[in-house]
């Protein structure tokens, strides 16, 4: 195997800073190619677990699919497609966003939230770690192959590794549930803030989600390797639909939940645990039938199949990626239970407002962009591969951009009108303050995906686990010295700014990698759209934020949901229409193809 060759092995001999012939090879189809598909293994690529909740997991492996083009007669378009799992990605995100807005309400920011915001994000975390790295990395691929090597379209080789995922999953599930109590303090410290009992009890409700997850991933990979795409991207919006009716019912409990002593016969500690695993559980099961209508039966088949071995690599770069940045997220959450009560909810609802952009927005240009980008570098063509990130970058920055403006702008108004509804606003306003600190990732988080994908398409898993170390090192580092100079008050805003200030850490060390990897990026073009739609989105900003104080000065009074939701709502048209008008008269060359991209995409069902 050559080792210059980016293709080669799963990445794992190819030297980060190794450089790459920028020019085709003439004449000779890739191994890929000649088999009529082309391949790029990925992976999840967030920092800490993207929305740490029940559509996390599928929603990554929905971004996954994206790299297999159909080409066989009588198949979906991959635009199709795309255009498919795009609305089903808007449906989730704003499902996922109201469940979690409803949480808030039932049960405020304080020791409940934050209890279940911990325990919830175990299952995902331990379910990454498992195995979760490898179904996104490696699945999908090995699955396309044996389909079309296998006499019996991969019949035997799903059910051997189905068997052997079922057994894993099983075992780690188990272990997990019971030293719940450990991981409980790996990301919890003893403080006035925190419950760690709760924690233990609703840890010991979740965590088998760990296993549903796993046949709910599998499932989906089987699935989208078939090129049916609509019930994994539609089960997650199953699975929060069934999360919504269970705080329904949690709110019509009477009472509350008892704190003191912490009881697992509790109603109201029974019907969040066992609802919200429920909510995986229908995640899973939503796609059986799908995978009974391709012919698939499930039976147990003992035996390794060498085929997975040949990913070995890849798969170890993968769960090294996933094991680093989780060592990021336990740094956060430790600090934050070092400050006030509700600090870690805080940091979660901004940063799942943080990611509802690039979930909306940067998921669309990336299904546009990602195909293209892996045929090009199968076929070797590494000018195409840069001119793809190049306008992958420019078209997020003429969107995204934008959107950090107004958020940053209107940070405590968009608070105010979503997480003021019973008139508590103290909360409220802290968590629009830590948005208004933090907008400004947006888009460096945007760019980081971008180039991780990049990584990704050259089949290079290494590069962008050695980024995560570098992203991961300055997130442990800067969040000890936010618990050591910031009072308690405040370190929830040291930690949502860490966490997006890690984001151009991040940004910054693979544009220098990608840079000695493949020569230069076409960096004057980006830098010149960038620096347009910066000054467009400053003054748009200051409009924004202008509107915002002209309105809480007509109307007396202290700032409530009501007053949040008129700046917010007039704030936002005004910053945009400047925005975007000064955008077209700076001649921004990328707005129009984007707004295009983004409505032809949204109309493409």
């Amino acid at each position: 195997m050559n080792r210059h060759d980016p293709r080669g092995s799963g990445g794992q001999h190819d030297s980060p800073t190794m450089p790459i012939n920028r020019n085709p090879r003439q004449g000779q189809a890739g191994p890929n190619e000649r088999h009529g598909w082309h391949v790029a293994e990925t992976q999840p690529i967030s920092a800490i677990p993207a929305e740490p909740g029940p559509d996390q997991a599928f929603e990554q492996s929905a971004e996954q699919t994206q790299v297999i083009r159909p080409v066989s007669p009588g198949k979906p378009s991959l635009l199709k497609a795309s255009g498919s799992m795009a609305i089903a990605t808007l449906i989730s995100r704003i499902t996922g966003f109201l469940w979690k807005l409803l949480l808030a309400f039932a049960v405020g920011f304080g020791v409940v939230n934050d209890s279940f915001n911990v325990s919830n994000t175990l299952p995902n975390s331990i379910f990454e770690l498992l195995i979760g790295g490898v179904l996104t990395s490696v699945v999908v691929p090995v699955l396309v192959r044996s389909q079309k090597a296998d006499a019996d379209g991969g019949q035997r080789f799903v059910q051997q590794m189905m068997t052997l995922a079922v057994v894993v999953l099983g075992i780690g599930t188990l272990i997990a549930v019971v030293a719940a109590p450990l991981l409980t303090w790996i990301f919890v410290t003893e403080s006035d803030t925190s419950n760690t009992e709760l924690v233990n009890v609703l840890a010991y409700l979740l965590l088998p989600q760990i296993f549903f997850y796993g046949l709910s991933a599998l499932a989906g990979a089987i699935l989208q390797s078939k090129q049916i795409f609509s019930p994994p991207a539609w089960a997650p919006v199953v699975n929060n639909l069934v999360v919504i009716v269970t705080i329904g019912v949690y709110m019509l409990l009477p009472g509350q939940m008892s704190l003191n002593p912490v009881s697992m016969t509790d109603a109201h500690v029974l019907v969040l645990g066992i609802g919200v695993t429920l909510g995986v559980v229908s995640q899973a099961a939503i796609q059986i039938p799908a995978l009974r209508s391709t012919g698939f039966t499930f039976r147990w088949r003992w035996g390794w199949d060498s085929r997975l071995s040949e990913f070995g690599g890849l798969a170890l770069w993968m769960l090294a990626y996933v094991a680093i940045s989780q060592v990021g997220l336990v740094a956060l959450s430790r600090v934050a239970f070092t400050g006030d009560e509700g600090g870690w909810s805080t940091y979660n609802y901004v940063w799942m407002l943080l990611q509802l952009p690039y979930g909306v927005i940067g998921f669309s240009i990336m299904t546009a962009i990602l195909p293209r980008m892996s045929a090009a570098a199968a076929d070797e063509d590494y000018a195409k591969v840069i001119d793809d990130l190049s306008l992958g970058n420019r078209l997020s920055t003429v969107t995204l951009m934008p959107v950090s403006a107004v958020m940053t702008a209107l940070g405590v108004p968009l608070a105010l009108s979503l997480f003021a509804l019973r008139g508590e606003t103290g909360s409220a306003t802290t968590l629009g303050v830590a948005l208004a600190i933090s907008a400004f990732g947006v888009l460096p988080y945007a760019l980081t995906m971008m180039q991780m994908r990049t990584f990704n398409a050259l089949s290079d898993a290494r590069t962008p686990t050695l980024i995560m170390v570098v992203m991961t090192a300055a997130k442990v580092l800067l969040a000890i010295l936010v618990a050591a100079i910031l009072p308690s008050d405040q370190i929830v805003y040291g930690l949502t700014f860490v966490n997006s200030f890690t984001f151009i850490v991040g940004w910054l060390v693979g544009e220098a990698w990608l840079r000695h990897r493949l020569g230069p990026l076409g960096s004057g073009r980006f830098l010149a759209t960038a620096g347009k739609s910066l000054v467009a989105s400053v003054i748009g900003g200051l409009a924004a934020w202008g509107v915002a104080v002209g309105v809480d000065a007509l109307i007396p009074g202290a700032a409530g949901a009501g007053t949040g939701w008129l700046q917010l709502l007039i704030g936002s048209a005004v910053g945009f229409a400047v925005i975007f008008g000064l955008m077209s008269m700076l001649r921004v060359a990328e707005l129009q193809p984007a707004i295009g991209r983004l409505t032809g995409l949204l109309r493409r069902r």
